[in-house]
């Protein structure tokens, strides 16, 4: 059974839209920097697989599953992250971060180009460009390190006897303009198991990531648990140089806690994901957002959730749910398309309207 067209009770909100959630992939913004730091494409690609495992546990946040709010069509969210320079790895064997929380207070009313000279910003913006099918853009890029990542991921949920699936269709691209690569990879299926009880969350399946120029990919397996024993959100990966056929890493562990990293010269690298920093993203006050922004959109619903109105907040969730409604068979009834404010539809995918490889040349670096 689809749930793309089902409203499930409110109660099971967690005070966010899905649009956020993929924001907060993006946490650990000294990784994602760091990838372009690499001294060679082997070195690029780990890094980059680093990144991407140790992405999931804080978009993912909580041992119980909530859903995030369905975005409405025409839903936008931005933020930024303000990183210091000096925080930002540059060997791969460098030992990871165990400091806590890094807290940067709300962006007020400066312009989020006003950073200091001491550090990089990385700047994110997501948009809910359809709503049959649900289909949401994002992009972050930071303009320092010529490096950007585009997205765009098609939710399709469905009934799996006691849990619910939700298979993340699309595709993202990273783009490291400084040595001219492109990483195109995919992304997890996620399931709510024992929805009827205490549900939890676990990924599954099997992602890869490639880079045509260089030659290098990774195969990533999120392991679901078995019926009978076994280890919860464990996660196996491989980097291979496919000319040579020569795998040069090898991780395991779980997505949520520890991985370990195995390098081809024997080296081990452990990253703990409960000690890793989380840099917490900047967001424009409320007043100074557009109406159609997450935080604002959705904000009596938010409000009810905390206070513990569900009532209140199944309300406020139906009028913004049937205006949508309402406004979409207008659109049909006149025979008017929707106009996307950020995202281009590209074939089957969408791209950010002014991503950085159109304004800063692709260098090409003599390897």
């Amino acid at each position: 059974m689809d749930l793309t067209r089902v409203v499930l009770p409110t109660f099971i909100l967690e005070k966010r839209s899905l649009l956020e959630m993929y924001a907060d992939f993006m946490s650990h913004p000294d990784l994602f920097i760091a990838i372009t730091n690499g001294a060679t494409a082997e070195d690029r690609m780990i890094r980059f697989v680093e990144y991407y495992l140790t992405s999931f546990h804080e978009g993912r946040k909580g041992a119980i599953a909530k859903k995030p709010y369905n975005p409405i069509i025409g839903e936008t969210f931005h933020c930024s992250w303000k990183m210091p320079k000096s925080e930002v790895a540059s060997s791969v064997f460098s030992s990871s971060s165990t400091q806590g929380v890094t807290n940067h207070a709300p962006l007020s009313g400066e312009s989020l180009t006003q950073v200091g000279s001491d550090c990089y910003t990385v700047r994110f913006v997501a948009e809910q460009v359809s709503h049959h099918p649900p289909v949401s853009g994002f992009y972050a890029e930071c303009t320092e390190r010529k490096m950007c990542v585009n997205a765009h991921v098609w939710t399709k949920s469905k009934f799996l006897g006691m849990s619910i699936g939700v298979t993340m269709v699309g595709e993202g691209i990273l783009s490291l303009l400084e040595h001219g690569e492109e990483y195109t990879f995919s992304l997890p299926c996620a399931y709510a198991r024992s929805i009827l009880t205490v549900p939890w969350v676990e990924l599954g399946g099997k992602v890869s990531v490639n880079c045509a120029k260089t030659g290098y990919s990774a195969s990533i397996t999120f392991h679901t648990k078995p019926f009978y024993g076994g280890k919860l959100h464990r996660v196996t990966a491989e980097v291979k140089h496919n000319i040579t056929n020569t795998v040069v890493c090898r991780v395991q562990g779980e997505w949520n806690s520890v991985l370990e990293f195995t390098y081809s010269n024997g080296e081990t690298k452990y990253v703990d994901l409960t000690k890793l920093a989380v840099t917490k993203k900047r967001v424009r006050p409320l007043e100074k957002q557009d109406p159609f922004e997450s935080r604002r959109l959705w904000k009596n619903v938010t409000d009810s959730l905390r206070e513990s109105e569900i009532d209140k907040a199944t309300e406020h969730k139906h009028t913004l749910e049937e205006r949508q409604r309402t406004e979409e068979r207008h659109r049909t009834e006149t025979g008017t398309p929707w106009k996307t404010k950020y995202f281009i539809k590209e074939g089957d995918g969408w791209v950010y309207h002014k991503p950085l490889w159109k304004i800063i040349p692709t260098t090409q670096p003599a390897e």
